[in-house]
């Protein structure tokens, strides 16, 4: 923690010297207006403004484990995911949403192999209720196909929601599946027409 710490301090003596930055960061304090919705793992390798290169106040950011966005179901309490989602395409107006598997993914690679969960009740049953059954079965470490599989599968889920339906309707957002590589940093997006993910 310690490093963090000097981290932050450090950071915030270089940006009071620095007039451009400060007024950057001033900036924010006026609201955001990001350009895409983020969807990805909680995992810590996966660092969303790295793989992107984006700055404070273009991303809008949203990490599940497993990357996973909830079935909607009108009439129930609604979750934190759909509150982020809802908020993303009716008032911040994002114009992209991207859901961002990864390699190694302990959520998935869990799924797939069956692991006794038991000491991690939560999270396991986060996994059974969002994580599909029907995932292809991966001996791979990184998963790859079964990731893959799931990302399309947070596509479907979104395309169900009525404000992605609404803003998709009138063309006014892309939905785009992402790969990442977290042992190479590799990007492949999903492809509809073919089906595949290639690397961008």
């Amino acid at each position: 923690m310690e490093t963090f710490i000097q981290h932050a301090r450090g950071r915030t003596a270089r940006i009071a010297e620095r007039r451009e930055e400060r007024e950057s960061y001033g900036r924010l304090a006026a609201g955001q207006s990001p350009l895409a919705l983020f969807i990805t793992c909680s995992d810590s390798r996966v660092v969303p403004s790295l793989i992107t290169g984006a700055r404070p106040g273009e991303l809008f950011e949203l990490r599940t484990a497993g990357n996973a966005v909830p079935e909607y179901r009108e009439g129930t309490a609604p979750s934190a995911e759909a509150a982020t989602i809802e908020y993303a395409l009716r008032v911040l107006g994002v114009a992209d949403v991207v859901v961002c598997g990864h390699s190694h993914c302990g959520a998935v690679g869990a799924k797939i192999r069956g692991e006794d969960l038991t000491g991690v009740p939560a999270v396991r049953d986060w996994l059974d209720r969002q994580l599909s059954d029907a995932l292809p079965k991966d001996e791979e470490p990184t998963v790859a196909a079964a990731v893959q599989q799931h990302v399309r599968e947070q596509l479907g889920r979104l395309r169900r929601y009525p404000c992605v339906q609404e803003r998709l309707a009138a063309g006014e957002v892309t939905l785009h599946g992402w790969f990442y590589e977290v042992h190479t940093g590799l990007v492949a997006a999903h492809q509809p027409a073919s089906d595949l993910f290639l690397p961008l």
